[in-house]
């Protein structure tokens, strides 16, 4: 069967034909090295092949190749969209772990922080730091109204530095007889604690003193033979309610 080309005002050859017949010709070229020099006297007869341009097979080709690149750019550019929310994800992930850890960091360290601060308030020391008792408890004599001493008294010099055995809150700070300038602290677990005999006092009624805090000097005002400070323990902010302080002292903790 021959192929002839129509003419006139018929329709050239489909894309369909046309690259059939250019598929034909290379097919030809890579055997004979000649285009359109077939065999059949009727593609002879016909004129002349069309050439690679005529039948649009380059046209077809780069446009395969564009499309294809283009599908491979896109593809590219997504996973690397992908890739590149993934990574935004793991870094969002790393901060909020980090923020986290921190977090409970600063916590725990908060906790800390108010567990020894609770500690501290709740714990009790000497009035008179690395001082010692000279005369003791219930000790007898006439220098004392009632007989015997309602406290102890702490060896110190004038003018040391006296401080709140304990957290609690000033009920006096004056003048108190016989105790001189005195000082009675109300502690935070309900008791009392008095000192005696100062030079100074340094807080006022109604103040709230922590361990460890100075509230005045030690001296020998009032009914004293000398420098030192009387200190009683107290169930009562009134004279008569004392208790031994040294079981008082040790029984929280202190050294005494």
């Amino acid at each position: 069967m021959a192929f002839t080309r129509a003419t006139g005002k018929h329709r050239g050859p489909s894309r369909l034909a046309r690259r059939g017949v250019g598929i034909a010709g290379i097919a030809t070229l890579a055997t004979t090295g000649v285009i359109g020099t077939l065999a059949s006297p009727a593609l002879a007869a016909d004129t002349e092949a069309p050439s690679l341009e005529d039948t649009g097979l380059n046209q077809t080709v780069v446009a395969d190749v564009l499309a294809d690149t283009v599908s491979a750019q896109a593809a590219a550019q997504e996973r690397e969209a992908v890739e590149a929310a993934a990574r935004e994800k793991a870094a969002a992930e790393a901060r909020r772990k980090a923020e986290a850890r921190a977090k409970e960091a600063r916590l725990a360290k908060e906790r800390a922080a108010r567990e020894a601060e609770r500690k501290r308030l709740a714990s009790f020391q000497l009035p008179v730091a690395g001082s010692y008792v000279s005369t003791g408890y219930k000790t007898g004599g006439s220098l004392w109204s009632s007989g015997s001493h309602s406290g102890v008294d702490f060896h110190a010099s004038s003018g040391t530095k006296v401080v709140s055995v304990g957290s609690g809150t000033v009920v006096e700070a004056g003048w108190g007889g016989a105790y001189g300038n005195n000082i009675v602290i109300r502690m935070h677990d309900g008791t009392y604690t008095q000192y005696g005999h100062l030079s100074a006092i340094s807080v006022s009624v109604g103040q709230t003193v922590t361990p460890g805090q100075k509230i005045g000097l030690s001296g020998s005002t009032g009914n004293s033979t000398g420098p030192h400070l009387h200190f009683e323990a107290r169930s009562t902010a009134e004279y008569g309610s004392d208790i031994n302080p040294i079981a008082y002292l040790r029984a929280r903790g202190v050294n005494v």
